[in-house]
């Protein structure tokens, strides 16, 4: 018990413990998501990703522009002898962005490493980890936008020149050391390639955005993930998850198992379409992918705003988010539907939002009556 007790505290004074209360933001922090059509991955979707992660470039469905850019680049640097330049990739998060950088490595038949922005946290801690990769091993930084400055700078020539720069000492008798380092492939991913300082954008070789998935090939992916879980499926109840999945894999694998949880319960195990739209229907989530929050922020901006143009600050304070949330989780798919427009003034519902909705777009008929 008293060993408990100490490495209890020891672990509180390295990391403080808390309660998390926002839904969205808790991943941030090490908590836990309720929004099951979140993109942003949770503590439950680790182990279903690693069984259902494709592991060689050609099992990668969908993003075929950056697929056949890779296999160029992958297989000149191989009859080459050399690492691969590094690569960005940059996108709404879901996407494929780790599973991209774990191929890469499992194709050029190399280790990888695994780290995040945020857990770098000084310059020693990249320095550790850059002196233990193996010749033209796959660095993997997740969330590179949250880098620290400082860290950045000492990554400049690791990434150019293979070297890494240490001062030792301090005040007039300190003096810098250069380290060689083994070539390695340094893979970045951002969900806010904004962010990234230009030096930094400059440094990558391969620079590739991520967009939401077609129908067929969310299909494709359903349909793969349901036969390798071995779950008995019908293939128009397959058909209605993929409808719903909002463009993003990751959610598509999290309906699924969902709806095989309420079909196990409720309708001996099989997903017909049927069973899929029950189930779906009580996770509120609607034909077209949009949860109760998203309706939330559309309502929002039309009843309280008047369809817009309001900034992004006051719909976070109206509905208790933070901007970086609205701007990060709801908006791209919102976007993309075509229900969300942004405009030097602020964001705008179009009449695609109020159709969805079942609302009378008032604002249309006011400018056309002030026209007359």
């Amino acid at each position: 018990m008293i060993i408990g007790y100490f490495a209890f505290v020891f672990y509180a004074k390295r990391k403080p413990i808390f309660l998390c209360y926002n839904t969205v933001k808790c991943h941030e922090e090490g908590g836990l998501i309720s929004r099951i059509i979140s993109g942003k991955p949770t503590v439950e979707d680790s182990p279903l990703e690693t069984n259902l992660r494709p592991k060689r470039i050609l099992d990668f469905i969908g993003q075929s522009k950056v697929k056949d850019n890779l296999l160029i680049s992958i297989a000149a640097a191989r009859k080459r002898g050399e690492s691969l330049d590094h690569v960005l990739l940059y996108g709404p998060p879901g996407l494929g962005k780790t599973t991209l950088a774990h191929i890469v490595a499992a194709e050029m038949g190399v280790d990888i490493k695994i780290t995040s922005g945020p857990a770098i946290e000084r310059t020693g801690d990249l320095a550790a980890i850059l002196t233990n990769l193996k010749k033209h091993d796959v660095l993997f930084i997740d969330e590179i936008h949250r880098l620290s400055r400082v860290v950045e700078e000492i990554l400049y020539p690791a990434m150019e020149d293979f070297a890494l720069d240490i001062i030792i000492g301090k005040g007039p008798g300190a003096r810098s050391l250069r380290l060689n380092l083994p070539p390695f492939t340094l893979v970045g991913a951002t969900t806010r390639y904004a962010m990234l300082s230009a030096p930094l954008r400059d440094r990558f070789g391969n620079v590739f955005h991520l967009d939401f998935y077609d129908a067929e090939a969310i299909k494709t992916i359903v349909q793969r993930s349901a036969q390798i879980l071995q779950i008995k499926a019908e293939p128009d109840g397959l058909a209605e998850i993929a409808s719903r999945a909002r463009g993003t894999p990751r959610v598509a694998n999290r309906l699924l198992k969902r709806v095989r949880d309420y079909a196990e319960v409720k309708a001996a195990g099989i997903i017909t379409k049927k069973v899929a739209m029950e189930a779906l229907s009580k996770l509120e989530v609607d034909p077209i992918g949009l949860d109760d929050l998203d309706r939330k922020v559309l309502h929002t901006i039309i009843e309280k705003f008047g369809g817009g143009p309001v900034g992004l600050e006051t719909i976070a304070a109206s509905i208790s988010e933070e901007a970086d949330t609205i701007m990060d989780v709801y908006e791209p798919y919102l976007l993309q539907l075509g229900f969300l427009e942004r405009t030097p003034r602020g964001r705008v519902a179009t009449p695609l939002a109020y159709e969805h909705l079942g609302l009378k777009n008032n604002k249309k008929n006011s400018a056309q009556q002030s026209l007359l």
